[in-house]
Order: structure tokens, then C-alpha cells, then sequence
């Protein structure tokens, strides 16, 4: 690992974590607020040997993922909100075909064309799948800029790993600021990956099939029983980081960069002797259920805070529906959120027994 810290952009971070994962295409079309991403990496990704491309379309940048994928090419495409509700379609072809590929989404504001600002409108299209059929997709939410850099590099690992699509899910807060990384580098990829699937020329080897249609008898449920086995697999991905849970009377629930500016409200309140504590997703599918149930049955209260009009907030109450339930608090997309925004709905929650 480098002991040298630099000072970049969120969405820097993300492309040199991809870089540092052993990305050699990437994929993408510009929206802001990820233009950051194909802008550094037109110059930095050629340079390392690997090739960029600006498609003509969100639409053929998803498909050009699917194909570099079907080659066991480490891969990925970003784009921001409308961008990905475009690659949805070749999304759900990757999933249906067991290809590894990492999608970033760095959110803005919604629903529509909306704005270039912040939000976390995107929940629920990223992990309840977005496009048509079953699947899913493994979601990770990175709350700061070296989190954003550690988890693309994880990304890539979890594609393969699983051969599913990946996604890291940010917003224009995370890809706008600018904050100290500390790069590193993993250890060296297999070189292997996708040796037994990938389609790599059959010379000397039978042919190779990659598909996402089924239409023998019972062989798409088959295909359907397999996808849900690898998906029911991957909840020992879960992860979340508690803070200050041990002996708080309400836990606030928040991810990625709401998550990181309500650590700071539960700071403040900590200090004033209020016991409030904090809960963030960094998986979200699969999500942290069994964790935050074991805080539910120590009796504790849940306040779930988005910048959204309420997506997350179902995941949390399904998790701790046996035991308990969750208050709701949504920061409306379109305004920027502070940490003093977060206190007077902790505070009342906290009030109320």
C-alpha cells in the first residue's frame, strides 16, 4: 500500500479504484454529475493499456459492457440516473447470463430529467432489480471518497466472484467533493477469470454458449432456480458500519452520503448527552438485515433517513418487523442537505416512546 495521500474528487476516486481492480474497458456516455469519470479516464485508461470508449448512446455503452463481459474482459460502464434507467435492458441480460460487469450510478435528482443535484431516488431501481424479470444486482453504497475507492476495487472481485453484474450506487455529493485517498493496490488478478466460460475463441475447445433466453420446457425455471440460489448465496456479502449503537435509545438509519452527514447530527447530539446512534447500509443487496435485527431486539427505536421520499426505509422495517418498527424521514430531493437539517427529526423521534 502507498503511504502517500492524494486529494481528488469522489468520482476520481471511483475511476482510479478501477484502474487499480485491473478495469481494461470502460464504457460510457456523458450526464452529469459522473462526467468527471469518462473525462479522467480517456486519458489514464489508455495509458494503462486498456481501452476507452465513448458510445453513442447510454443504451450502446450497456450493451458494449455486455459483450466485454461475455469475453471475461474486466469492464464497466457509469452514468447517472435517466443514463442508467437506459442500460436497464442490457443490465438484465448480464444477470440472466451469469456476466460479471461493474455499473456506476452516481444519483441525481429525480424523477425525470430533475436536476444535476444530489439524491437517493435510485433505491429501489437498484436493488429490486430496475429492469424486466428476476435478478439482482450487488449494490454498494460508498459514504466517502476512500470508500469509493476501496469498494470499486471490491466491485470487480464480487463481479467475478458471483459472475453477476455489480453496482456502486453514489450521488453528486460523493462524486462532486474532494477529500484525501489513500490509494493501494490488490493483489494481482487472476489471470484465469473466465477461463471456463468466457467466450474466448473455440480453437481446440468445444464452442461456448452464453444466453439469456430459454425457451426449452422447465428450462428457464431451471435457469431462475440457479440465479436465486447465487443471489441467496451472496448475503454473507452483508456489511454495514454501526456507530455509536452499543447503548443508543434510537438508531438512525442512512446510507452513502446521507449516511456520512447524519454520523455528523449523531456527533453533535452525542455530545449533548442524547443517546442516538448511527446504522449505514454499505451493502444494499444484500442488505444488513440480520445486524440491524439484533439491534431491534436489544429494544431499540429506528429512524430511517434518505434523500428520497422513502425507499430505503421499506428494507429496514421488513428487517425488523418481528420485533419493531421504523420512523421516516425524507430530505426532498432538489435541496442540499446539512447535518442540522438531521437534528430536529432525530430529536423528535427520540422524544416520542
Amino acid at each position: 500500500m502507498s503511504d502517500k495521500r492524494i486529494f481528488i474528487k469522489g468520482n476520481e476516486a471511483i475511476s482510479m479504484g478501477a484502474l487499480a481492480a485491473g478495469c481494461k474497458c470502460f464504457f460510457g456516455y456523458p450526464i452529469t454529475p459522473q462526467n468527471d469519470i469518462p473525462e479522467y479516464l480517456s486519458k489514464a485508461l489508455p495509458e494503462a493499456g486498456g481501452e476507452f470508449v465513448q458510445a453513442e448512446s447510454e443504451v450502446a455503452a450497456a450493451n458494449m459492457l455486455l459483450g466485454a463481459a461475455a469475453c471475461g474482459v474486466r469492464a464497466f460502464t457509469s452514468s447517472s440516473s435517466p443514463g442508467i434507467s437506459l442500460k436497464q435492458e442490457a443490465i438484465s441480460y448480464m444477470a440472466g447470463s451469469d456476466l460479471p460487469g461493474v455499473i456506476v450510478n452516481i444519483n441525481r435528482g429525480g424523477p425525470g430529467l430533475g436536476d444535476i443535484g444530489p439524491a437517493q431516488g435510485d433505491y429501489f431501481q437498484s436493488v429490486k432489480g430496475g429492469g424486466h424479470g428476476d435478478y439482482r444486482l450487488l449494490v454498494l453504497a460508498p459514504g466517502t471518497c476512500q470508500e469509493a475507492y476501496d469498494l470499486m476495487i471490491e466491485a470487480f472481485d464480487l463481479a467475478y466472484k458471483y459472475r453477476n453484474p455489480v453496482m456502486i450506487l453514489g450521488d453528486a455529493i460523493l462524486g462532486q467533493m474532494k477529500e484525501p485517498v489513500l490509494p493501494w493496490k490488490p493483489k494481482a488478478q487472476d489471470t484465469d477469470e473466465g477461463k471456463d466460460w468466457a467466450l474466448s475463441g473455440a480453437k481446440g475447445r468445444p464452442p461456448r454458449i452464453i444466453k439469456s433466453l430459454f425457451l426449452g420446457e422447465g428450462e428457464l425455471a431451471g435457469q431462475n432456480l440457479h440465479l436465486q440460489a447465487k443471489y441467496d448465496s451472496m448475503k454473507k456479502e452483508a456489511r454495514a458500519e454501526s456507530y455509536l449503537t452499543e447503548d443508543a435509545d434510537l438508531v438512525v438509519c442512512a446510507y452513502g452520503s446521507i449516511g456520512r452527514i447524519v454520523k455528523s447530527t449523531v456527533r453533535k447530539l452525542r455530545a449533548e448527552g442524547k443517546k442516538v446512534g448511527l446504522f449505514r447500509p454499505i451493502t444494499l443487496y444484500p442488505f444488513p438485515s440480520d445486524e440491524l435485527l439484533v439491534l431491534a431486539k436489544q429494544g431499540k427505536r429506528f429512524l430511517t433517513t434518505e434523500h428520497n421520499l422513502g425507499q430505503m426505509v421499506e428494507d429496514v422495517r421488513l428487517a425488523i418487523r418481528t420485533v419493531a418498527d421504523s420512523e421516516f424521514f425524507g430530505f426532498m430531493p432538489g435541496n442540499l442537505p446539512t447535518p442540522d437539517a438531521f437534528e430536529g427529526p432525530i430529536l423528535a423521534a427520540l422524544e416520542r416512546k
